[in-house]
């Protein structure tokens, strides 16, 4: 009896324990998303002058959730971690409790950019994980020993847990989960423009029996039902690789096609105070661009006299370069665009191809690589070394869990 209910205890604390760290460590891959998350808790529970620390508290959820799954998973000090989850998820199931209620616009959070869940979906969520935690709670005697190589295991996962995080905070996801991601394609691009014939399909309407149906033209019904009217809608491959990037001059005059032709590059800067050397490497960056054969666009979410006042101090010829260059967008876009103040995007006929943060923009040798390559190989590549090093981490962490 003892045994079957140590081992009843022990599945449901992984079954927890695998949520938290999955929910944990989606958020510790995207730092800059977690804190934009933890910003709009701060707001809701109207303490949002602490908003300024909120990447840095979003972070330190996310480690705290992500190592809290990991001592779940591996059985390490099993009564102290029981009583942090449940405290930590209790919280989270009354502050849902209070999502549900006042129905803010506001996402959770939970999975950060990876998975979406409306309020009701989480708060079922959160009542789901606190009655496993309470059946690995209670009775607080039968815990049971854990294996002492265990805690070996879980020193070598929060190491690299936290050796990831640091990875994520200075550079960009390895993984983007955004609508700004690789293939999501301009709205204003002439591709989109020029295809609207393959972007756009007709559909049919028709009635039987007070029901209506959508149907296309290779699956049109029989003669029992009745034509109403055609509709020409969106193909769903386009609906949902579209995406949205306005900016304007320094005359207010929108000129979002400049990003959708050719190859562009793009450097943006969602927060301008930028030191002096900062905004030498960027005019730097966007004259070997330019020498390369990109069209560089400078985006910053600022305005032309903002931007005049903080390039005082900067030299005359970077100045002259940034002031030809830049336009103006906001705040949300940007961020979402590239979540590393000063990195660069690459775009190809409207197409995103590549991101790069600020701390690893590439050299002109690069630029001239890619360039005069095929563009469907520049986007296998980025898209599946990142994807294979992620997954190759969570291999690698679950089999120092389970097998060391």
């Amino acid at each position: 009896m003892k045994s079957s209910i140590e081992r009843l205890k022990r599945l449901c604390a992984f079954i927890t324990g695998f949520v938290f760290f999955i929910s944990g460590i989606l958020k510790v891959l995207d730092p800059t998303g977690a804190g934009l998350v933890m910003k709009e808790y701060l707001e809701f529970l109207h303490i949002g002058f602490l908003g300024f620390a909120s990447k840095g508290l979003g972070t330190a959820f996310s480690l705290v959730e992500t190592l809290i799954g990991a001592a779940l998973i591996t059985g390490v000090w099993r009564k102290a971690t029981a009583c942090a989850a449940m405290i930590l998820q209790g919280f989270f199931t009354l502050l849902t409790l209070a999502l549900v209620i006042f129905n803010p616009e506001m996402d959770c959070g939970c999975f950060g950019e990876a998975i979406h869940l409306t309020h009701g979906e989480t708060f079922v969520k959160n009542l789901i994980l606190c009655a496993l935690l309470a059946v690995v709670l209670f009775p607080m005697k039968e815990f049971g020993e854990p294996v002492k190589t265990k805690y070996v295991s879980f020193g070598i996962i929060a190491i690299s847990v936290l050796a990831f995080c640091i990875y994520s905070w200075m550079y960009i996801p390895i993984i983007d989960f955004t609508e700004y991601r690789q293939t999501a394609m301009l709205e204003s691009a002439d591709t989109f423009q020029e295809s609207e014939e393959d972007m756009y399909e007709a559909v049919f309407i028709y009635e039987k029996d007070g029901e209506t149906q959508t149907f296309d033209l290779q699956h049109l019904p029989d003669s029992t039902w009745t034509f109403v009217r055609t509709e020409t809608v969106m193909e769903e491959e386009f609906e949902d690789n579209s995406i949205s990037l306005s900016f304007y001059n320094a005359d207010g005059e929108y000129s979002d096609e400049l990003a959708a032709a050719g190859n562009v590059m793009v450097v943006s800067i969602y927060d301008p105070e930028l030191k002096s050397s900062d905004w030498k490497e960027t005019a730097d960056f966007i004259r070997s661009a330019s020498e390369v054969g990109y069209r560089p666009i400078i985006l910053a979410a600022s305005t032309p006299e903002e931007i005049q006042s903080l390039l005082q101090n900067t030299d005359e010829a970077s100045r002259i370069i940034i002031e030809e260059h830049i336009y103006f967008s906001d705040y949300k876009t940007l961020l979402t665009l590239n979540r590393s103040n000063g990195g660069a995007v690459w775009f190809s006929d409207g197409y995103l191809i590549k991101k790069w943060a600020a701390r690893a923009l590439p050299d002109k040798v690069q630029m001239k690589v890619d360039i005069s390559s095929e563009i469907t190989e520049a986007i296998i590549e980025k898209s599946t070394t990142g994807s294979i090093v992620f997954q190759g981490f969570l291999l690698y962490v679950f089999a120092v869990m389970l097998l060391l």
